[in-house]
């Protein structure tokens, strides 16, 4: 799915009084409108109980020509009111809001001193006509083209990530809209500072004579649904904008500027979702507290638009409003990086994850890419990322049964499943992934440490109910040392002699030898002696090291996990593999991942299983900050046969967690390239912590049952995936 994008804001509109007379406006005006300090810090307060993001911080412009404005900023102790703006900024991010200023035309001092109170700043370009001067920009000096255009440029040298864009339907022709976006694109070319440009169309408002646009913007936001307002006629001046005219300059913009974003506003028209469609990547700051320059035009809800994309392929995600690129030492103040690394750590790229990169989904190759996968070949990149972003039902169900012919060929009919029971031993967790509702901080009230007594119970228990496996994973707990996991193993086979241990992520080893100062060989020969029988191969989220540190950046990178599987692997220890999917990865990060995969079980042959696990979104923190949904069961399926299909005969079952995408969805993928529903599990904390709604425990019965649905014989198996009994 291809992203698209919004900004969490709350709009301040810091001072009206404005020194243009633009014909279109209906924000300005000529009295003297400031808002005083207590005033600000109630709005700034308003804003973080509204859970915002971004201050934007609109203003007229040079509100200080006004006698009485400037009085009020001396009297707060202002020399003028760029400084006003810059203690409003910082008042901002001592609350951890990021300030994005948009106070028209600046000089270089003004840019600066807003520089290190901001996280990025905007001025509109509007048009690059000089004959609008005589037109809708008439006593508007600053709205000159040349000036305006070296506002964009002074922001550029003085590396400020900068929103800028133009105004269409003010009287403009089709080619100064060309030669607008031509002069953007050249400034930068030159500064690299744009990381978007607006394309807004021109609606007609009534005039407000002394009633607060701020105020109407509000109550609209907060009643959505009372209906689009009935607009003036269009003037004189304007110019009637239709659709194809706004995706005639958004094909421009893509031309000329392929490296920026393109933003639309969703509430000034209808045709948002065409304009996404023909490659807008950005919905703007859906501001809270409304529209302040078209007040009476709410924005709709990000959930309603998710719901509107989703169908079509897109997935709603939120931004800052400095976008990912950016978030350096070089482009912001280091004050205000703090605030970024502190409160919003879940949005910073490393190493490529996050950056407005789309690469070129090739289409054509996905026949012959599943032909090829179907006889068990190596598929290119290319041809990965093509089948895993496919979306034509017709080229799908090829590759579901390509998918499902493989499945066939290398694991037969029947449907396998283990009788077995988790038992996470705690959730106490010094790691914080953004994408984990599970770890848990020692003083959490939701964390928790089984005692001896307690874990010999659930043992006993998991015996009693006919598990052949226990599974054992638990929160990178502070105060363990390779000793406590060892004693976690004696205890369990001094409980039960019998049952096999497959237990300790590559994460848990990790810790293990952080905390020994031993390599993974030695130990994984201390956990052998314990009893250990397997390990599950999890903590491999998505193998790019690009988005594992932007979901969580404290983790053990992609070459650390192959090491420590690799040595579980050297020392006869077999190992699931697994993947996590359906949130921030792209489709190639997904190639990348599976090529990965199948490179060590070439190597090493001790993979015993691939089990795809898709993202649970609703309790993490990563769901919240990036508005990710729960994947479609459709994209889920779609994908777990691309798995298959990408490890050719290298790994020969391929399991459906049932726990992730419910059991009806685990039968059907039966068909996808599915051999192996997995366990019975007994409990499961991990997946019902992040908000997983598909129960925690199943009997053998269930699973039988599922199997026999999709038509297909059920055998009871080991760990290891010896059957032991058939259905």
């Amino acid at each position: 799915m291809r992203r698209v994008t919004f900004s969490r804001n709350f709009t301040l509109s810091l001072s009206r009084t404005c020194r243009c007379y633009c014909k279109y406006c209906s924000f300005a005006t000529h009295a003297a409108h400031l808002y005083p300090p207590h005033e600000v810090e109630a709005m700034l307060d308003e804003a973080v109980r509204r859970n915002a993001k971004e201050l934007l911080v609109l203003t007229g412009e040079r509100p200080e020509v006004n006698v009485e404005v400037a009085g009020r900023l001396a009297g707060y102790g202002h020399p003028d009111f760029t400084s006003y703006v810059a203690w409003t900024c910082q008042r901002a991010l001592d609350r951890g809001l990021l300030p994005h200023t948009n106070l028209g035309v600046l000089d270089r001092p003004d840019l600066g001193r807003l520089r290190e109170v901001t996280a990025s700043q905007g001025l509109m370009l509007e048009s690059i006509s000089d004959r609008l001067m005589e037109t809708v920009h008439a006593g508007s000096p600053t709205k000159h083209p040349r000036r305006r255009l070296e506002t964009i440029r002074l922001a550029g040298e003085l590396r400020i990530p900068f929103t800028s864009g133009i105004l269409v339907g003010i009287g403009e022709t089709p080619d100064d809209r060309i030669a607008s976006l031509e002069a953007l694109a050249a400034v930068h070319a030159e500064y690299g500072h744009l990381q978007e440009v607006i394309l807004q169309n021109y609606v007609p408002h009534p005039r407000y004579y002394g009633r607060e646009p701020a105020q109407i913007a509000d109550a609209a936001q907060r009643a959505p649904d009372a209906g689009r307002p009935v607009e003036p006629e269009l003037p004189g001046w304007a110019t009637p904008i239709s659709l194809d005219d706004m995706r005639e300059l958004i094909r421009a913009s893509r031309r000329l500027m392929p490296d920026v974003g393109i933003q639309v506003p969703p509430n000034l028209s209808d045709w948002w979702l065409p304009l996404v469609e023909e490659g807008a990547t950005d919905l703007g700051g859906l501001s809270a507290n409304g529209d302040h320059i078209s007040p009476e035009h709410p924005f709709p809800s990000p959930h309603r638009m998710r719901k509107d994309l989703a169908p079509r392929g897109y997935a709603l995600t939120e931004r800052l409003c400095v976008y990912p690129q950016y978030m350096t030492g070089e482009w912001l103040d280091q004050s205000v990086l703090d605030v970024v690394k502190g409160r919003f750590w879940s949005f910073i790229p490393r190493r490529g994850s996050g950056r407005r990169e789309e690469r070129t989904i090739r289409r054509d190759l996905v026949p012959a890419a599943i032909a090829r996968a179907r006889d068990g070949s190596w598929l290119t990149d290319e041809e990965l990322t093509a089948l895993f972003a496919e979306t034509r039902p017709e080229a799908i169900e090829d590759i579901r049964q390509a998918a499902d012919e493989l499945r066939a060929e290398l694991a037969g009919d029947e449907v396998t499943f283990v009788v077995n029971r988790n038992i996470n031993v705690s959730n106490i967790c010094v790691v914080g992934c953004a994408f984990c509702g599970f770890g848990q901080g020692r003083r959490s009230p939701d964390s928790y440490e089984h005692g001896r007594d307690e874990f010999v119970r659930r043992v006993e228990e998991a015996a009693e109910a006919g598990a052949t496996e226990i599974c054992m994973q638990s929160g990178i707990h502070p105060d363990w040392t390779l000793e406590s996991y060892v004693d976690w193993l004696l205890l369990a086979k001094e409980t039960e002699p019998d049952i096999h241990l497959h237990a300790y992520s590559p994460m848990e080893v990790d810790r293990m030898c952080e905390v020994s100062g031993l390599p993974p060989a030695r130990v994984f020969e201390r956990l052998l002696e314990a009893g250990l029988g397997s390990t599950p191969g999890t903590a491999a989220e998505v193998l790019h090291d690009g988005v594992r540190e932007r979901i969580s950046p404290n983790k053990l990178p992609v070459a650390r996990w192959i090491e420590i599987v690799e040595a579980a692997h050297g020392a006869g220890i077999r190992s699931s593999a697994t993947v996590m999917f359906g949130h921030v990865e792209e489709s190639w990060e997904l190639a990348e991942h599976m090529r990965v995969i199948r490179a060590l079980q070439e190597r090493t042959g001790g993979f015993t299983e691939f089990v795809p696990l898709s993202f649970i979104p609703f309790h993490t923190l990563l769901g919240r900050t990036h508005g990710i949904e729960e994947i479609s069961r459709e994209e889920n399926l779609k994908h777990t046969a691309v798995f298959r299909l990408a490890l050719g005969r290298s790994i020969p079952n391929v399991q459906a967690s049932w726990v992730k995408m419910g059991l009806d969805a685990a039968t059907e993928s039966l068909r996808w390239g599915v051999n192996d529903l997995g366990g019975t599990l007994m409990e499961e904390s991990i997946s019902r912590m992040a908000g997983s709604y598909h129960g925690t425990m199943l009997t053998p019965e269930q699973l039988i049952g599922a199997a026999h649905a999709a038509g297909r014989p059920a055998a009871q198996r080991d760990t290891l995936y010896r059957v032991l009994e058939t259905f």
